[in-house]
């Protein structure tokens, strides 16, 4: 018998057209359960609940995706449930503290980072405001000079020259940092 026909028959009340469906699909559903849990018995759990909560609402289908399709979609999120409140099984307690980056180890790293980003900054608060949009958009944010040109609602000629003088500008305040 066909699955919509058992599904249709399932959702009256018949419960060997039910059962019929779960034999159908129930190895194919503990199969998935378990490769997405990685755990049999919490699989068995999730494709019971599953069933359980198929017979319920198969008064509710209304056949617009496969009965296969869509008791495949109620074990896949009933396994997610259980996978999203899994508590981790390691402790935080022991799990290693990254490794400081080395300009942090020294202090003396650590204060010329702070020292060549303040030059940076300062350098870049000298630039005009529109050489200094520009040089972001291109150098920070990675756009295109035709995207800028968009943005900025000029030529892309227009950026290629306000990128070109700023960065003329931060390498001459930024020399001694080289």
């Amino acid at each position: 018998m066909r699955d919509a026909l058992l599904a249709v028959r399932a959702g009256q009340g018949d419960e060997e057209a039910f059962e019929a469906l779960v034999r159908r699909y129930a190895p194919a559903l503990l199969r998935l359960a378990t490769r997405l849990l990685g755990n049999r018995a919490e699989a068995e759990d999730a494709v019971q609940e599953s069933l359980v909560s198929a017979w319920r609402k198969l008064p509710e289908f209304r056949q617009q995706a496969s009965f296969q399709t869509w008791i495949y979609r109620i074990v896949s999120n009933r396994c997610l449930n259980v996978l999203r409140s899994r508590r981790p099984l390691t402790g935080l307690d022991s799990i290693p503290e990254p490794a400081a980056p080395d300009h942090l180890v020294s202090p003396e790293r650590s204060a010329e980072s702070q020292a060549a980003a303040k030059a940076l900054f300062e350098a870049l608060a000298r630039l005009s405001p529109e050489q200094r949009v520009c040089w972001v958009l291109r150098e920070m944010d990675g756009l295109t000079h035709e995207e800028i040109a968009e943005t900025v609602g000029i030529r892309p000629e227009a950026v290629r020259g306000r990128v070109f003088r700023a960065r003329r500008c931060l390498t001459e305040a930024m020399g001694a940092w080289r």
